[in-house]
């Protein structure tokens, strides 16, 4: 179905406007409306993924002189996850520009987090194309840019941080169960459930079976008190 928020809302938000705009309208179209377009839409993802990866760790480089790559790592997955992409998407509202199928957006695609991180890596790509690497740059840092540290201190690995409190309070080793997945297969979403001993179990969603059982873990230890990050 149609977008509410037209190319120009999306160019403004972004800080660029484009000298090829059918590569925003690929990087908007999601791939439950045509194959060509889904390819386009994969390309562009591609593409965008790296520029995302390549920023990150400029930034991270920088920014913490310091740290050893072993240091530097977690903090980079935690910054470029698909979780943290689909919130960037949030902020720049692209839920509501893309052009989708109207069984997807029935199924709430618009809102779902593997669709929008796509989508973002893929507006990354665009503009990368067309504006070169500052123009990514700039969009980046608009969300990033002063949630860099915030993200990235919740580099911690939330199942480790679980297993270590977990035996150390006596509660045993967590584990962990499927419980659910949906979504079609270009854009899966994983419902995990984490058990501690006697404690009342959580369960949490994400893009892959592991992010699950990440948030799944942090819902746990907030709820515990034990997890000290936001």
């Amino acid at each position: 179905m149609g977008a509410s928020r037209s190319f120009e809302d999306v160019e403004k938000a972004c800080g660029h406007s484009f000298k090829n705009r059918d590569l925003l309208k690929r990087a908007l179209t999601h791939s439950s409306v045509s194959s060509e377009n889904a390819a386009d839409l994969e390309r562009l993802e591609f593409l965008g993924d790296r520029v995302l990866g390549l920023l990150t760790a400029e930034a991270l480089w920088r920014r913490y002189p310091e740290m050893s790559e072993g240091e530097l790592a977690p903090r980079l997955n935690q910054l470029v996850r698909k979780e943290t992409c689909a919130e960037a998407a949030r902020f720049f509202d692209l839920g509501n520009a893309l052009t989708m199928s109207a069984g997807e957006e029935n199924n709430g695609g618009r809102d779902r987090d593997a669709i929008l991180g796509d989508v973002m890596e893929a507006l990354l790509g665009a503009l990368y194309v067309d504006g070169g690497l500052e123009k990514a740059r700039a969009a980046y840092d608009l969300f990033w840019g002063e949630r860099f540290d915030a993200i990235a201190a919740e580099h911690r690995d939330a199942k480790t941080e679980l297993q270590e409190w977990a035996q150390s309070a006596g509660h045993g080793t967590p584990s962990y169960a499927d419980v659910d997945r949906t979504g079609p297969d270009h854009a899966p979403e994983f419902t995990v459930e984490v058990r501690v001993g006697k404690l009342r179990p959580e369960q949490a969603k994400g893009c892959s079976k592991r992010d699950a059982q990440t948030e799944a873990a942090l819902v746990l230890l907030r709820r515990e008190g034990v997890w000290s990050g936001d």
